[in-house]
């Protein structure tokens, strides 16, 4: 599944970091993160990797479109 700039932005909201933290997680320049999120442009192939993986290591799980389209939910934290 891609990941789409929605998806990056309200990733980041649940997790509430900045453009640069993501950018840092992920190995990648604030300019990649912040372009991708304003739709300027649409990252490699590998840099969309490193931020989906940035932000499911950090606890985001990735929900598919079911019609109404794709989400972002934080993971449950054990107890």
């Amino acid at each position: 599944m891609a990941l789409t700039p929605e998806q990056s932005r309200a990733a980041r909201g649940l997790l509430d970091w900045p453009q640069t933290e993501l950018a840092k997680a992920a190995d990648l320049s604030e300019s990649t993160v912040r372009d991708f999120e304003k739709g300027r442009r649409v990252p490699s192939v590998n840099n969309l990797k490193a931020l989906r993986a940035a932000l499911e290591e950090a606890g985001i799980i990735f929900i598919p479109s079911n019609g109404e389209g794709a989400g972002v939910r934080l993971r449950k934290q054990p107890v």
